[in-house]
């Protein structure tokens, strides 16, 4: 059985050398992708030139919050792997920031003998047991459509937000600066229920092929979906949950915080969460910064991890 991990990076170069070698050093059967924006930082990718089953697409423009970019990217990445036929049995999708807590070894086991195709966090946002502020949120972001303004227009962003609820279909989102409209149509029936699911997620190879054979056969699905907003966050459940065809775990390997006041972005990992964490199993977490908190990776690497391969 191998695994392919995907790392999505932007920033913190070092942090990620130190991530793939981390894999490479404790991981029985791998491949890797690096996605990296090198508009943003430069990565060395000398520094893997001793490492084997690595991959580097290169990019050159950011991936926008809120926007379409991240779904683009994940789709790149699976079209780089069935057009490379690169062998691979599950796709585990991590950003530069993410770090193993537990020993790898223990990862692929699961893999090899779970019952499940995949794991992935999501829920029905139509569903009125969910509570009423998540639902709406969630509505407003997929059942409307977007268009990216310049950075500098959040201020009049800001100000508008504050008299959208007057004006019919307006939708407003300042804090990633994409304004919108409520479609007259959306994609959603009863045969295909909206779901809103955490990007970050493990499939299994079959997960990966029919998520992107349902995109190519529907393509009039995947625009709606790429002027929506954080599509990527709705998109890869809704297709797989409604196939009907997959049996998908709802518990995530992969932790990650997201406190209200970040605004989507997660929380720092610090040491005393590290004990907690492992306790409700999960694999990798996020997020890290090496430049803050070099200390938390060392007691990692020594404390947490086995450094020699099962």
């Amino acid at each position: 059985m191998k695994i392919c991990y995907f790392i999505q990076s932007h920033k913190t170069p070092e942090q990620i050398v130190r991530l793939v070698k981390n894999i490479q050093g404790n991981s029985n059967n791998y491949h890797i992708i690096i996605s990296h924006d090198f508009s943003s930082s430069t990565l060395d990718v000398t520094a893997f030139n001793n490492l084997s089953n690595i991959n580097i697409i290169r990019r050159n423009k950011p991936a926008r919050r809120g926007d379409s970019s991240i779904l683009n990217i994940y789709i790149q990445v699976i079209d780089y792997l069935l057009q490379n036929q690169i062998n691979f049995d599950w796709l585990v999708t991590l950003s530069g920031q993410d770090y193993p807590i537990q020993p790898l070894y223990k990862l692929e086991n699961l893999l090899k003998t779970t019952q499940y195709d995949g794991f992935l966090n999501y829920y029905d946002f139509t569903d009125s047991e969910r509570p009423l502020e998540k639902r709406k949120d969630a509505i407003k972001r997929y059942t409307s459509q977007y268009i990216s303004l310049p950075y500098w227009s959040k201020p009049l962003l800001n100000r508008l937000s504050k008299v959208e609820r007057f004006i019919p279909l307006l939708k407003v989102q300042a804090y990633c600066n994409m304004i919108g409209i409520k479609s007259w149509s959306t994609p959603f029936n009863n045969n295909f229920i909206p779901y809103r699911g955490y990007y970050w997620n493990t499939l299994s190879k079959d997960c990966i092929i029919y998520f992107r054979n349902f995109l190519i056969s529907h393509p009039k699905i995947l625009k709606y979906y790429q002027k929506t907003l954080a599509p990527e966050e709705s998109i890869i459940a809704t297709v797989l949950v409604n196939s009907k065809i997959f049996n998908l775990s709802q518990n995530s390997i992969q932790y990650a915080n997201f406190p209200l006041g970040l605004r989507g972005f997660a929380a720092d990992v610090l040491f005393k969460d590290l004990a907690n964490i492992v306790r409700q199993n999960y694999f990798f977490a996020r997020k890290f910064d090496l430049d803050k908190n070099p200390q938390i990776f060392d007691f990692i690497d020594n404390e947490l991890l086995l450094t020699s391969k099962k």
